[in-house]
């Protein structure tokens, strides 16, 4: 009974085995110069704060040391220390991002933690919660209440697209500049 064992058939005829290929272990070295376009389907933390198509999401558990650079939108959930590069595109820095870096954009909104300086063509906006201790140059700017800024704004008009080709004769004030000119009264 107990140690007797019945023989038993199976009730199906076994399929014959596919051989598997080689599974080649992912390495990689070098620069990664573009991001995949965010996909739909995948839940994102700030899709609701941000356009889908055609940005580019760099989810919350990535850590990324180095340089960004790019040619499209991109939002930021993990961490990021180094510099990020998107001359001409908008970033938004999610409200869990962690960046340790400088940021070049056209456009920076900020719901999370920022360290490093912060120059936008276009706007720099400092959403509730978020969180800028660095240097901002920009044409303009907005810091929501509730938000955090500990450093120093600088208005570029230069930089603004919406000024005119009138605006090339007015002079425009730099920050060499104005440090040549803090230098020369001392």
């Amino acid at each position: 009974m107990w140690g007797e064992k019945k023989q038993e058939t199976p009730s199906r005829t076994p399929l014959p085995q596919q051989p598997r290929p080689a599974v080649t272990p992912f390495t990689f070295s070098g620069e990664a110069k573009n991001m995949a376009p965010l996909d739909s389907t995948y839940p994102a933390t700030t899709s609701e704060r941000m356009s889908s198509s055609g940005t580019a999401r760099l989810g919350a558990s990535l850590h990324v040391k180095g340089e960004i650079t790019g040619n499209e939108d991109l939002a930021i959930d993990g961490s990021v220390e180094g510099l990020v590069h998107l001359e001409d595109r908008k970033l938004t820095i999610g409200a869990s991002a962690r960046v340790t870096a400088d940021v070049i954009a056209r456009e920076v909104v900020v719901y999370g933690n920022v360290k490093g300086n912060l120059r936008a063509r276009d706007r720099i906006e400092i959403k509730k919660d978020g969180s800028v201790v660095g240097d901002l140059t920009t044409a303009r700017i907005m810091i929501e209440d509730g938000a955090y800024f500990k450093g120093s704004i600088e208005i570029d008009k230069a930089g603004d697209s919406s000024s005119s080709s009138d605006d090339i004769d007015k002079p425009a004030y730099t920050r060499s500049g104005r440090s040549a000119a803090i230098t020369s009264a001392d």
